[in-house]
């Protein structure tokens, strides 16, 4: 694998991911638990899906071959999606939801802040935009998580479940394969083993004020990195591919 390559796939790696969550979230749309709840996921949604958007953008050029966003978008199968499997996985209910958020959050923190250091320009300024973004949604979402744990008995409970049913997918965020060792080297992307430091404090910290609990020794389920998902994913993609490949060229 060249340094060309290693970073198209790379670039995608970040691009899928958000385009993934930020449908994931886009589903909650006209059924948040109030109004201006549901204004501030569908925000969150935009700026994902928007953020996805500008990284495919880059890809293409770096792909060289004449594909557009759209193809990347739509006409690719499951196989050649890079989201984690923490993207892709159902809502569930608003706790659910809350809690694969936080833990996303809480590494883009992170992670985009190291990454706006990268040795390639275009990285570096899309990944100073997002952090701006990221801010936003990391306070949202850990206060959620603070409701939810310092709230009643059954929210307490909620939050619980989904930190119990979630965490099994968080080891999965900080892989790294051929694509990054050939980037790192380059000083174009990012070491993701100080970021997992930085991640789990901040996790850490808000359990804590939440009066969660971190699950210990849970199997860890991986594969995102070599293109293998969970069955939730071929289910969005069906949905979010339809019309693109029902009525080819469609724009509006």
């Amino acid at each position: 694998m060249n340094k060309q390559e290693a970073l198209f796939k790379y670039i995608l790696r970040l691009a899928d991911n958000d385009l993934i969550l930020g449908h994931r979230v886009s589903e909650w749309t006209g059924h948040g638990p109030m109004l201006e709840e549901d204004l501030a996921l569908a925000n969150i949604a935009l700026d994902l899906i928007g953020n996805a958007n500008s990284l495919y953008q880059y890809a293409v050029k770096v792909e060289g071959k004449g594909r557009t966003e759209d193809d990347l978008a739509y006409m690719r199968g499951e196989r050649d999606f890079y989201n984690t499997l923490l993207a892709e996985h159902p809502n569930g209910d608003y706790a659910c939801t809350m809690v694969r958020q936080f833990f996303t959050d809480a590494f883009y923190i992170h992670y985009y802040e190291d990454l706006k250091s990268s040795a390639d320009a275009t990285l570096a300024a899309l990944a100073a935009k997002a952090l701006k973004e990221v801010n936003y949604h990391l306070r949202h979402s850990s206060s959620w998580i603070e409701r939810f744990g310092d709230g009643t008995e059954e929210s307490h409970m909620r939050a619980q479940n989904a930190i119990n049913e979630l965490w099994r997918y968080t080891e999965e965020l900080f892989d790294m394969n051929e694509v990054d060792a050939i980037l790192i080297k380059e000083k174009i992307a990012v070491d993701l083993a100080p970021v997992k430091a930085k991640w789990e404090k901040t996790v850490n910290d808000v359990l804590v004020r939440s009066t969660l609990e971190k699950p210990q020794n849970v199997w860890q389920q991986r594969g995102s990195r070599d293109g293998k998902h969970t069955e939730h994913l071929g289910y969005l993609l069906a949905e979010m591919q339809h019309l693109h490949r029902a009525i080819p060229g469609a724009n509006w």
